[in-house]
């Protein structure tokens, strides 16, 4: 027989977290009396039916908006299912987010083109593009009838538009790609290495000491979990202007470094640290 137990879990009153294997992605579900707010939607028009179909068997109520926590496929994808499968409802991301997820859509499907053997291709393939209907530049309350929630852009990270979810009555902040779990933080070409700790410290403002932390993969963390985190990114922020002020080319950055995680990991957050960093915090040679 099949597995007709909730996928969705109560982490807090009223708030739910769902987690999927394919990619270590969690969906977040905040319910209030006017119905369900979904943060993140997953990587396919096909997982999405899978996770609507846990909403429904939730069953606590309707679905009557999402949130998209940045413009990466991975938490997007599922957009256009959840209103197909719903109804029409806003969609709420960061200006930078909204007007970036078509850019960064493309760059997804281009990649899954290519790669012909990958067992997901055909159904990432298969996905329909559906953008944010309202944004915001810095903060945004939603009103859930019983319950307001906060959407929260603390700055730049890992990407220039990541916002984060806060749920003030339940204590619980769901931080989409900011926090991370399964992996260390994915610093890719579009992160902000060096502004990405001073993010988080703003992130860990919004936190009390039992605040129930969502990461945008993984399992669900606490607020020493955030600090921690914040402390290897800012050592990775730090050892880059550190390197780059006594002169160490980029190219030999990775290999002179004492880094908290495998340097294979940072060779965008090198490049674009040394980019990023005013003409006064160099030294040559920088070749």
């Amino acid at each position: 027989m099949p597995d007709t137990a909730p996928r969705f879990t109560e982490v807090a009153p009223q708030v739910w977290v769902a987690h999927y294997d394919w990619m270590q992605v969690n969906i977040t579900l905040v319910g209030g009396s006017d119905g369900l707010l979904m943060i993140d939607t997953h990587g396919s028009a096909a997982e999405a039916r899978v996770v609507a179909d846990d909403v429904r068997r939730l069953g606590a109520g309707p679905l009557t908006g999402l949130v998209n926590t940045h413009e990466h496929w991975d938490h997007h994808f599922g957009n256009a299912t959840m209103v197909e499968q719903f109804g029409e409802m806003p969609i709420h991301a960061t200006d930078w987010a909204a007007e970036h997820m078509e850019v960064s859509a493309g760059h997804a499907f281009a990649r899954y083109e290519q790669d012909t053997e990958h067992p997901r291709r055909e159904e990432v393939l298969a996905t329909t593009l559906r953008l944010p209907t309202r944004t915001f530049s810095s903060a945004v309350q939603l009103d859930l009838g019983s319950r307001a929630v906060e959407l929260i852009h603390p700055g730049r990270g890992h990407t220039a538009g990541d916002l984060v979810v806060r749920v003030p009555d339940a204590d619980v902040l769901v931080g989409g790609d900011l926090v991370e779990e399964s992996d260390p933080p994915s610093i890719g070409d579009d992160s902000w290495p060096l502004e990405w700790p001073l993010t988080l410290d703003l992130v860990l403002g919004l936190m009390s000491d039992t605040t129930v932390v969502v990461p945008g993969h993984g399992k669900v963390v606490d607020k020493a979990f955030v600090q921690d985190q914040r402390a290897e990114l800012g050592v990775i922020a730090e050892t880059i202007r550190d390197l780059a002020s006594r002169g160490v080319p980029r190219s030999e950055a990775l290999a002179t470094g004492e880094w908290p995680w495998d340097p294979e990991l940072l060779e965008s957050a090198v490049r674009l640290g040394y980019e990023h960093l005013p003409r006064s915090q160099k030294r040559l040679p920088l070749i």
